[in-house]
């Protein structure tokens, strides 16, 4: 029973700490900045919905997001492609040497990003993928495939190995399986990686900042931080501006949602 509450207070104190900033940003939009500054924890009243009006109409706002998608797009394609087959290799080939190359991958986890941001400007800028979004993401890419191959492999080693043996018997190939019965198979662990890099690729900041130098190219988070620079008076302007980049991640996440938590819940063929 008190495991049970302490458990419950856990939860709640961390929907809180999440939930909290969110709703302030969101509600702070609807207000002047004036009223930020007399009651920071205050409700709209009135309801002022210029700042957002500001952030919908305005050009920049929209190609942010549409750069923001490409990149996304390109980075959540190329990790889920090259991790799922990868994933497959390990989890359903013997050969000399696979736990050692595993342990390299999962070594990646432990390689930040930020101490690679020198030498993968300088080979960037060598084969010419600076200020294109290419440049972004296929770095994001590789970053992300290491987890998304620690995730995989257990998925696709769970399934039973008399599947596969009845599809070869059958005539299909190794590839063939991969392709017509493991991924069908995988769509919940699929699902989940995706949405794992999906918000990775989204929330990227640095490696944008470095890579992408005209304000055309910037994505969400560097439109986030140039707004907020040159509009740093208003405050109840800026918070708008940040709840609107926001709102598509958030939207992704409702609607899979339930992917998510069944891709690490559940296991690819039960019994």
């Amino acid at each position: 029973m008190v495991g049970a509450i302490a458990r419950w207070v856990v939860l709640v104190a961390v929907a809180v700490a999440i939930l909290v900033p969110i709703g302030y940003a969101f509600l702070g939009g609807f207000r002047t900045t004036g009223a930020i500054r007399n009651r920071p924890a205050g409700f709209p009243d009135p309801w002022i919905f210029d700042h957002y009006a500001k952030a919908i109409t305005g050009g920049a706002y929209w190609q942010q997001l549409f750069n923001s998608i490409v990149i996304a797009v390109i980075a959540v394609t190329v990790v889920v492609i090259v991790s799922a087959l990868a994933a497959y290799v390990f989890a359903r080939f013997a050969f000399r040497g696979r736990e050692a190359l595993f342990t390299l991958f999962a070594l990646g986890l432990l390689f930040p990003a930020a101490v690679a941001i020198l030498p993968l400007y300088i080979l960037l800028r060598t084969i010419g993928l600076l200020d294109n979004p290419l440049g972004v993401a296929l770095p994001q890419a590789a970053f992300g495939i290491p987890l998304t191959i620690i995730i995989l492999r257990p998925f696709f080693k769970s399934i039973p190995v008399e599947l596969e043996d009845a599809a070869l018997i059958d005539g299909c190939s190794r590839f063939g399986f991969f392709w017509r019965v493991l991924l069908p198979l995988s769509r919940p662990a699929l699902a989940t990686v995706a949405i794992l890099a999906l918000v990775g690729s989204w929330n990227s900041f640095l490696l944008p900042l470095l890579i992408l130098g005209g304000s055309e190219q910037w994505t969400l988070p560097l439109g986030v931080l140039n707004f907020s620079t040159q509009y740093s008076q208003d405050v109840a302007a800026v918070l708008a501006y940040a709840a609107m980049s926001m709102v598509p991640a958030l939207l992704f996440y409702v609607f899979a949602e339930r992917q998510l938590i069944g891709g690490l819940t559940s296991g690819a063929v039960k019994g």
